[in-house]
């Protein structure tokens, strides 16, 4: 269904994958990614990021954040097989994938927006959630006054088009009550031909 927002275009499914599938899935993903503590840029020195992450993607799909270059490692044959999918449901063919994992509620993310060149300049990012459902704040760049959250559950798939990295923030706030793991992929499409940032 479509969420209306001002100045931007999301689609949230709730239940977007079958509850079986969905294991399966991320009983299978645990196992497969090869997960990493990446280094990010905070208030002028570099830390460990609040999460485990792998990029993921098609040959010559690197991505630079925070002064890092991601070159993509090999699609699992899992999320290989998932992407003719997410491709229909997006309405854009996905070259790469940012895999997440939430290990509990003090794995988090701040706000940002996912705006950097190499993805052109109206993403879309496909999110599918997996274990553990977490609350997904947003919040207007300009209108502080507009702000909404969503809870993600398991299978969950929230599509993000047309403005709305320009115009929002999205962050994944930490919680101090008891809740599952959490895998989430956002799957995009990187512009090889756009320059790389440095944020």
């Amino acid at each position: 269904m479509l969420y209306p927002i001002p100045d931007g275009t999301l689609s949230f499914k709730p239940d977007w994958l079958p509850r079986a599938e969905a294991d399966e899935l991320l009983a299978g993903l645990m196992d497969s990614i090869r997960w990493e503590t990446h280094r990010i840029r905070m208030f002028g020195r570099e830390v460990d990021s609040p999460r485990l992450s792998c990029w993921i993607g098609d040959p010559g799909a690197s991505y630079v954040y925070s002064r890092t270059r991601f070159e993509p490692r090999p699609w699992p044959a899992a999320l290989q097989a998932l992407r003719p999918r997410i491709d229909a449901a997006a309405g854009v063919v996905m070259n790469s994938v940012l895999a997440n994992l939430y290990r509990d509620g003090r794995d988090a993310m701040g706000w940002h927006s996912d705006d950097e060149p190499e993805l052109g300049p109206r993403p879309v990012i496909a999110s599918l959630s997996l274990g553990g459902t977490r609350r997904f704040a947003f919040k207007h760049r300009r209108d502080p006054t507009k702000k909404f959250a969503l809870d993600l559950p398991h299978g969950s798939l929230l599509v993000m088009s047309g403005e709305t990295q320009a115009h929002w923030r999205h962050a994944l706030p930490r919680t101090t009550r008891e809740v599952a793991p959490r895998l989430n992929l956002t799957f995009r499409q990187i512009k090889p031909n756009e320059p790389g940032s440095f944020v």
